[in-house]
């Protein structure tokens, strides 16, 4: 099988969430397990930092591995979803992993996917932890998939675990309360690994206290001031986890001052990052974010509004299985919006959403497609406007 063909069969042969939502999802490690044995257990052979959390892991993720990059190191980065291209989830150095590779994995893990019947992250996880021991990588950074306590990538044991923050998302799977949900994400703390807690609250503090009395919650310390290239507003929580796991990372890798700072300041160069308050042009003004969840909307809300132009004009899409009342509430009232729906069965149909949005005080247009609300806002935008993309990972990949 070619790349393109080898793509075509996973998807075929094993339910991807990006694309099929919830009933692709698979409880356990079962799977994971038996196919981690069968490989050999590849993680094994490198250090490993695992990072959970609702928003803000893919920033963290990047950004430690952008940081070890420039210190050295040979980084593995594991990520998802991809925006454009599956290679985009499994990194070293930033070079997304071989396409060849890929078919030659698949075709090997053909008899196992055919028995186990993995799901497409399972699959892709012992991939992934595969390419690395081949790459011999010195460490890899590892971002969950959804929730902690029974995601694919649980079978590792990181030298430091990180829980960004937690919020309302994917209740269905993890539980329709803060407390449940913080305690799926805690199911990746291991004993006598540190772990570095984001942000935490009275409410979920005593769930990560009462797994580890080896924790850090990074809101605690005040962190020297550095430069960071990503310029969200959500960036400065972020920052402060990231300087609190490079405390611990300290003490099993040399991180100087000048890797640190070129990691911080060149990310999306180093690593491929993309979809995070992310420029795309200018006169009009035009930026895309991937956030799509309550957690992410209330910062891209706040800086939405407080971004100065003319007239705000967002196209915006989301997926069906999301808060979109919770979402939309969220979202600035002022602005022209041009709902749309990306190209996947999990979209919510363009006019669904801007009926919705008409409760909120949100007014606009439907398309389609996503293409034909970006040509519609740029040909109405003047270039002292902001056009804004987002509301879904799918929209923004469209764009890009």
């Amino acid at each position: 099988m070619n790349y393109g063909e080898t793509l075509e069969y996973l998807y075929a042969k094993t339910p991807m969430y990006q694309k099929k939502g919830d009933v692709a999802y698979k409880e356990g490690l079962d799977n994971i397990l038996r196919l981690d044995g069968i490989f050999g257990h590849p993680h094994h052979a490198y250090k490993t930092i695992h990072i959970a959390g609702t928003n803000g892991k893919g920033s963290v993720s990047h950004t430690l591995a952008a940081i070890l990059q420039s210190a050295g190191y040979k980084t593995g980065l594991y990520t998802s979803p991809h925006l454009k291209d599956f290679s985009e989830r499994i990194r070293v150095n930033g070079k997304p992993v071989d396409k060849h590779f890929v078919s030659r994995f698949v075709e090997k893990a053909k008899p196992y996917i055919e028995e186990i019947k993995p799901s497409f992250f399972e699959i892709t996880t012992i991939m992934a932890f595969e390419w690395f021991r081949r790459q011999k990588v010195d460490v890899a950074v590892i971002e969950t998939g959804l929730g902690g306590r029974l995601d694919s990538t649980n079978i590792i044991r990181p030298v430091l675990s990180i829980i960004t923050n937690v919020s309302m998302d994917h209740v269905k799977l993890l539980g329709n309360t803060i407390e449940k949900i913080a305690a799926e994400k805690a199911g990746i703390i291991k004993e006598g690994i540190p772990v570095v807690v984001g942000e935490a609250d009275e409410t979920t503090r005593p769930i990560y206290e009462a797994k580890s009395p080896n924790i850090i919650f990074a809101e605690d310390f005040e962190y020297p001031d550095v430069d960071y290239e990503l310029k969200g507003y959500c960036q400065a929580k972020n920052k402060r986890t990231i300087q609190a796991a490079l405390e611990v990372l300290r003490l099993e890798f040399d991180l100087n001052r000048e890797a640190v700072e070129n990691g911080f300041a060149h990310v999306v160069e180093l690593t491929g990052l993309q979809g995070r308050w992310q420029k795309l042009g200018d006169n009009p003004a035009i930026i895309a974010d991937t956030g799509h969840n309550e957690g992410a909307i209330k910062y891209i809300s706040e800086q939405l509004i407080d971004y100065d132009c003319d007239t705000l004009r967002i196209v915006f899409g989301m997926v069906n299985d999301k808060d979109v009342s919770t979402v939309l509430s969220l979202m600035p009232k002022h602005a022209v919006y041009y709902f749309t729906a990306a190209g996947i069965e999990r979209a919510l149909p363009a006019e669904d959403l801007k009926n919705i949005a008409q409760a909120y005080g949100l007014s606009g247009k439907s398309y389609a497609t996503v293409k034909e609300a970006y040509t519609a806002a740029k040909k109405d935008a003047s270039a002292q406007d902001l056009i804004f993309v987002g509301g879904s990972n799918f929209v923004v990949a469209e764009i890009l």
